[in-house]
């Protein structure tokens, strides 16, 4: 990669993903676009407003600064999709047809993440192998194994190098989630130091993989730099860092803040989901093929994420004194 073009850049991996990227390859070198302008994304790199729909304008963008990998990062959440179903399979898929007929023009490698809710309740629940049934019952699900398919039709067809990581719930101390099912890893941290107490959505049993933003960031760079001789698979790789349920980490809060109370207001939809998706990743072949291995577990995470959120909270008071 020495030229990348970040499409759907002020989203939940977008954000961190493109400061991520500067740090490694140049900040000129990683251009960020997004539908709507991002003042954060454009003081330390090139930034355009782009519409992923729009393939003409991407190609513009391609050409205009040379691309020579594409980071396809459009797309409605779970939970929001399953509100508009047609929208999301027209957000979602048409984002992905325009970046993977852009790569295909302009000869650039082409990233674009799915996720665990590519599965559906009649996948293995427990350390769901690499390929196993498919069969979601989400439409958020069924773009995602629209688009692994849509990957390797691509590159058995044209030879377009295209690569892809089944993401479990991702979990940030500086970007909010945006809609999905596994939002409450994230929200209970942050109810937890605004609040002491946190209400959570999701029933209290229900296990799901999750990984830290530093590891999801660390992944997509190692799989897009490992050599594609040794990818046996391409779209897509399921990667596994930690799984808990709600109670197990409202557990590990409370090893931090003793008084942290967590109730229950089960969203039906949200369960719906959850329910569905496994408990936990097989990720033998990632680790096999380009070497991944997690950095984050729980305990990890929640004293960084704890502390990190604190000084946000610590910050924003100062500047309103």
């Amino acid at each position: 990669m020495k030229k990348i073009l970040i499409i759907g850049a002020g989203g939940q991996i977008g954000s961190e993903m493109v400061p991520f990227l500067r740090s490694i390859y140049g900040p000129s070198n990683v251009i960020a676009t997004d539908v709507r302008e991002c003042k954060s994304l454009a003081e330390d790199g090139p930034f355009e407003v782009l519409d992923a729909l729009n393939a003409t304008n991407m190609a513009s963008v391609v050409a205009r600064h040379h691309v020579d990998t594409i980071f396809n990062l459009v797309a409605l959440l779970s939970a929001v999709g399953e509100r508009n179903p047609q929208m999301a399979w027209g957000v979602n898929m048409g984002a992905l047809m325009n970046s993977l007929e852009v790569a295909r023009q302009h000869h650039c490698a082409l990233f674009t993440p799915s996720s665990i809710g590519a599965f559906g309740p009649s996948s293995p629940k427990d350390k769901t192998p690499q390929d196993t049934i498919m069969q979601p019952t989400t439409i958020y699900g069924i773009c995602k194994v629209t688009g692994e398919l849509l990957g390797n039709y691509y590159n058995h067809k044209y030879g377009l190098d295209t690569r892809s990581i089944r993401f479990p719930g991702i979990i940030s101390n500086k970007t909010l989630p945006g809609g999905g099912t596994t939002d409450y890893a994230v929200e209970i941290y942050y109810d937890a130091i605004k609040r002491g107490k946190y209400t959570c959505a999701v029933p209290r049993d229900v296990y799901m993989d999750m990984i830290y933003m530093p590891d999801a960031l660390k992944a997509v760079v190692e799989l897009m730099e490992a050599d594609p001789a040794k990818l046996r698979h391409r779209n897509s790789f399921n990667i596994a860092s930690m799984s808990f349920t709600p109670e197990i980490i409202a557990a590990e809060i409370k090893k931090h803040i003793p008084e942290f109370e967590m109730s229950y207001d089960i969203d039906p939809v949200k369960e719906e989901i959850a329910r569905s998706w496994p408990n936990s990743l097989d990720d033998t072949c990632a680790r096999e093929e380009w070497g991944w291995q997690p950095d984050w577990n729980l305990e990890r995470m929640t004293v960084d994420m704890l502390d990190a959120v604190r000084r946000k909270f610590e910050a924003e008071k100062a500047a309103a004194e």
